[in-house]
């Protein structure tokens, strides 16, 4: 009888007060589309895949509408730089910092993501 190896899950991790925090499993991420955590503190996170593989994760709630919704909207890249685009008013918020692209009094907060060893920074 032969045994399967054994397979470990990747996890989404966020830097949350100075610990680690796990969202969700990598595979559970669809490159292009993101997803809705709940965070310890009651807050909402908005995670994303990048089609290169790189997870970034932001605060879920709409500085604009109050709505929180920033994780179906739709991934692009301005000046190399990745954003999502609110789904309401279409806003672009900086996937790597939290500030809106097209308002630059607005930010939204960016969390620090690693998944296994790769550890994306907040710029």
């Amino acid at each position: 009888m032969t045994m399967a190896p054994e397979r470990t899950a990747v996890r989404v991790e966020l830097l949350i007060e100075q610990r680690w925090f796990a969202v969700c499993e990598l595979t559970d991420l669809t490159p292009g589309r993101g997803v809705a955590a709940l965070l310890p503190d009651g807050n909402q996170a908005a995670i994303f895949l990048d089609r290169s593989g790189r997870a970034y994760a932001i605060a879920n709630r709409d500085p604009f509408t109050g709505a929180y919704v920033l994780s179906r909207g739709l991934l692009g890249s301005a000046g190399g730089r990745p954003f999502v685009a609110s789904p309401l008013l279409k806003q672009r918020f900086d996937l790597e910092t939290g500030r809106c692209l097209d308002d630059e009094t607005v930010a939204v907060q960016a969390y620090v993501t690693r998944t296994g060893d790769a550890v994306a920074r907040v710029a």
